[in-house]
């Protein structure tokens, strides 16, 4: 923690340099007009896997669409480059930023001084724990993992055990997937053990896990895996010990998934795997791109419905998500304890149009 620490404070005063020669050289408003198209900077958080490869296939496509000229540069899961690829977008004359930290407590120092240099930030599918941004875009977190669990219950009748593949609690998401499945399940299906293992959103961890979890319980019915990046170690564990079978047999386990990438649509309407919470990544890129452009343009927004079937909501002072809809995709397209879902081969998500 301590060299982490040092990193950060270090290039936080890089960033401190900046506001100042902002101030006494070159100004926003001089490199606008070195381009007609307001140029905004994209801050990829990794690049290994199907999620964030599509994120980064539909980030241009959007940013022609919005007018807008587009500088990236990706982190690689590390969050001392975070702040390093933020200090970069800076220099290179960026008008705003989005970025997807997935260390949603260090990325704090960032934000704040990125706030003083006046650019906008918005973050796409993390929401940071403090520092203020324009607009947070993601899909409501708890709402996945509650999803996940009424999918489960139904269908394990209310009763068994059931491991739950989280991600990184270092993260909001991982905190709020968990939060959202265990009080889900607490409230409505009691009678149901469920063993929570932190991952990392490490597939190679989260089958390590998985595997000993099935050695000391058998018995275990359901598999909720918080992030698509368990799906390969977890499917290859299951194959291993036989249990990769179809609903029809006894020893099926149930597995509900985490992004909707197209290799899960496929899964599911084989039989692989049963159900999976699609993040709208393709939004993700739009509203990201669609919201620092409004931030450069002056304008502002309210708590609310939106014209693009979201809601914004107030999550503390001075601080707006627009939480963007994440349906719950099955083969059947049933309603599963009051949850209604969509059929894997639905055109309508975005698996099924990866770009």
């Amino acid at each position: 923690m301590g060299c982490i620490r040092g990193v950060l404070c270090s290039t936080a005063s890089v960033l401190a340099g900046l506001v100042l020669l902002s101030a006494c050289g070159e100004s926003p408003g001089d490199r606008a007009t070195s381009d007609r198209k307001p140029l905004v900077g994209v801050a990829y958080p990794r690049s290994d896997s199907d999620f964030w490869n599509a994120y980064m296939r539909y980030t241009p496509r959007y940013a022609r669409q919005l007018g807008l000229s587009l500088k990236t540069i990706e982190s690689q899961n590390d969050v001392t480059r975070d702040t390093a690829n933020a200090q970069t977008l800076v220099v290179q004359g960026v008008k705003g930023i989005a970025m997807a930290p997935q260390d949603t407590a260090a990325v704090g120092p960032t934000l704040r001084q990125l706030e003083a240099t006046g650019i906008p930030v918005v973050t796409s599918d993390t929401r940071p724990d403090t520092g203020k941004v324009y607009m947070v875009v993601r899909a409501d977190n708890r709402a996945l993992g509650e999803k996940a669990c009424k999918y489960l219950g139904t269908k394990l009748h209310g009763k068994g055990k059931v491991v739950m593949l989280q991600g990184d609690l270092s993260s909001i998401n991982g905190r709020d997937r968990t939060r959202g499945f265990n009080a889900c399940m607490k409230a409505d299906y009691p009678r149901i053990r469920v063993f929570g293992e932190t991952t990392n959103w490490d597939g190679a961890v989260a089958a390590q896990k998985l595997q000993a979890d099935l050695t000391a319980h058998p018995d275990i019915k359901g598999i909720y895996m918080q992030s698509s990046a368990a799906l390969s170690g977890t499917l290859q564990v299951l194959e291993q010990q036989g249990l990769l079978v179809g609903p029809e047999n006894k020893k099926h386990i149930y597995i509900v998934s985490n992004d909707g990438i197209p290799r899960e649509l496929r899964y599911i309407a084989k039989g692989t795997i049963d159900a999976t919470v699609s993040q709208p990544v393709d939004l993700y890129a739009k509203y990201a791109l669609y919201y620092l452009k409004a931030a450069i343009d002056g304008k502002t927004f309210e708590p609310g419905r939106t014209d693009h079937h979201s809601t914004i909501v107030r999550v503390r002072a001075g601080l707006l998500e627009d939480r963007l809809p994440s349906p719950l995709v099955t083969a059947d397209g049933r309603t599963y304890g009051g949850v209604p879902s969509l059929r894997s081969t639905d055109p309508s998500l975005w698996g099924n149009n990866p770009g």
